[in-house]
């Protein structure tokens, strides 16, 4: 038994997709820390903490984890340090990690004058800007349904900007807003209106 358990493990770290992680703390900010982690085929999870048991789980397009990943290998999958030394403000603790099987490397920073790693972690800041936006919708839509307009108006400006991922995880909740007339018209119409666009809007770069 322990044998073919043995062989088991063996298997799937040898046929272990890779993958992606990007960490954050940073003190006093909301969330403290997010951890973000990114297959090659595109499917992606959020966590807020490390004690989150939760997961948001999302899948980007495969364009936008390819360009994640082509980022990663100019970055030698981060065997190098990624710190610029420069003295600059407290951005917070950020860590790009690389995961293939048996093969693991990290890198941890403030800031970075790489312009790949700028590139990428940018990727990764869209990515917790997205989520978080996605967790105050669903809340709101539970606990403060006056709030909802307000909610869909950041995705709104969020997704004007350029600056949302993967929108198609918002349709079940854009939805559920514009079919129940609990909530306010103006939300149900702007909901409605999201909607048609993410249904219908091309990948944005």
């Amino acid at each position: 038994m322990k044998a073919a358990l043995l062989l088991f493990l063996l298997f799937s770290a040898l046929h272990a997709a890779p993958r992606l992680i990007f960490s954050k703390y940073f003190k006093g900010s909301k969330p403290e820390s997010v951890l973000i982690t990114v297959e090659l085929s595109g499917d992606a999870s959020y966590r807020e903490g490390s004690e989150d048991d939760n997961p948001l789980r999302f899948h980007l397009a495969e364009s936008e984890a390819r360009e994640m990943f082509q980022l990663a290998g100019k970055l030698d999958h981060f065997q190098h340090p990624l710190e610029s030394g420069l003295k600059v403000a407290n951005m917070g603790k950020k860590t790009l990690r690389f995961e293939n099987g048996d093969e693991v490397h990290e890198a941890t920073f403030n800031y970075s004058e790489d312009p790949d790693a700028k590139a990428l972690t940018e990727w990764f800041e869209r990515i917790s800007e997205t989520e978080q936006e996605f967790i105050e919708l669903e809340s709101t839509m539970r606990f403060d349904k006056l709030g909802v307009n307000r909610a869909l108006s950041l995705v709104q400006i969020t997704y004007d900007h350029k600056r949302l991922v993967a929108p198609e995880q918002f349709l079940p909740l854009l939805d559920r807003v514009s079919k129940n007339e609990s909530f306010l018209h103006i939300a149900r119409t702007r909901a409605s209106s999201l909607a048609e666009s993410f249904r219908g809007g091309a990948p944005q770069p």
